[in-house]
């Protein structure tokens, strides 16, 4: 499988050097690179790579304003690249795979390709779920199997606090006042009405702490506490848009879109 992949950065010497540390991995195409944002979201929607590897602070389009502008199409994954820890927090809300330092370390970036490889493998898999549902749907739609389950879980066996280590501190998170999850990685970003906390967790292991008819995943990397939902926005190619009690809008991908059906 090979990983089409664009590098984003203002400073030229900076996408030689990250060239030259992706160039051991057999699986990495390289199909262009982009010296400011404006150019990064031109390459992004004609060559659609795999994956992005972004700087965050570029003159006009910084790396989150890059993000922003392609939320009207199945976006590529994002590994920002900064030499500024302080935009860790906002990399994991804009559902980035990884957050790399400058100079990158090879051992990192080793780590890195790894999270793509399985994101990637997690995305196919869901596309081509999606791809047997709508066929299934056409020959035989009696038959097409409910991703809700058949029979409700018991409530007292989900977590009701998680205790989260972050800035040298223990937080006890009340989990309805979580409005949503967001992943990258084996990070999660848990985002409640007065605080957005990291948790080291993979999301597979917290979804199973989580109550589904509550909490459930709106996206590949995102999860969202269903009661804070206010407003469903459709949206062109069957995704759509929520907007939760903050007043933040999470997309919802196709993959997802029976959630949306909650509401209706």
């Amino acid at each position: 499988m090979t990983i089409r992949t664009l590098l984003v950065d203002d400073e030229s010497l900076a996408v030689q050097g990250l060239a030259l540390r992706l160039k051991p991995f057999a699986d990495v195409e390289i199909v262009g690179s982009a010296g400011n944002g404006r150019e990064a979201i031109r390459l992004i929607r004609t060559e659609k790579p795999d994956v992005v590897f972004l700087d965050v602070q570029m003159p006009g389009f910084d790396g989150f304003s890059v993000v922003s502008a392609l939320a009207d199409i199945e976006p590529p994954l994002f590994v920002f690249v900064t030499a500024y820890s302080d935009h860790a927090i906002r990399a994991f809300e804009a559902q980035a795979v990884d957050y790399l330092m400058k100079p990158v370390e090879p051992e990192r970036l080793a780590q890195t390709m790894e999270r793509i490889r399985t994101r990637l493998a997690e995305r196919r898999l869901c596309e081509d779920a999606e791809r047997m549902a709508a066929r299934l749907a056409e020959v035989d739609p009696e038959h097409v199997p409910t991703l809700i389950p058949a029979t409700e879980p018991a409530a007292d066996r989900f977590e009701r606090i998680i205790n989260v280590k972050d800035q040298g501190q223990i937080f006890r998170v009340d989990v309805d006042s979580i409005e949503k999850i967001d992943a990258a990685g084996d990070y999660m970003c848990l985002t409640t009405a007065d605080q957005t906390l990291i948790l080291r967790e993979t999301m597979k292991d917290l979804e199973r702490r989580l109550d589904p008819r509550k909490f459930q995943r709106v996206h590949r990397s995102t999860i969202v506490n269903l009661d804070n939902v206010r407003q469903v926005k459709p949206h062109t190619n069957g995704e759509c848009f929520l907007t939760l009690a903050s007043g933040a809008t999470v997309k919802v991908s196709r993959s997802y879109r029976d959630v949306v059906a909650r509401f209706l």
